[in-house]
């Protein structure tokens, strides 16, 4: 296991969730999406960071074993290279992220995970996005309630 700190995984993932939010929803179909480089790069590049992320909080016993898709898809999408099926990944951007969201929040929660410091480090990380210190702010007002 990486020597990086889990809670660090977990904003990783927050961030990169609302990243592949904000790149994909101008789209209306899997083939539009696949069809813009920028936005699709983009996504792809967040979903194996919210894989790799996914992986460390499996090796720490934070997730149920059932999220090892995520890995493997994270694994597909990083090696299959010109195989990648677009619309696997439009319906994993619409129709499983946010409750992978929820979930997350949910571990928080229920273990008492402390995110404050990992949130505190972001926001220097991502200082020059105003969209994500914004979620980051609200992220922080969200796991407090």
């Amino acid at each position: 296991m990486s020597n990086r700190e889990v809670e660090f995984y977990i904003v990783d993932m927050f961030i990169a969730y609302d990243k592949i939010k904000r790149y994909s929803k101008k789209f209306i179909n899997a083939q539009d999406f696949l069809h813009s480089e920028l936005e699709w790069d983009a996504v792809i590049r967040e979903l194996e960071i919210i894989g790799e992320a996914t992986n460390q909080l499996l090796k720490a016993n934070m997730l149920n074993k059932d999220y090892r898709i995520i890995v493997d898809f994270r694994n597909q999408i990083t090696h299959g290279y010109f195989g990648v099926d677009e619309n696997i990944v439009w319906e994993v951007v619409n129709n499983y992220l946010d409750e992978f969201r929820l979930e997350l929040l949910n571990m928080i929660k229920s273990n008492s995970i402390d995110i404050q410091e990992s949130i505190k480090f972001a926001k220097i990380d991502n200082n020059y996005s105003e969209k994500t210190t914004i979620l980051l702010n609200n992220l922080y007002d969200e796991v407090k309630k």
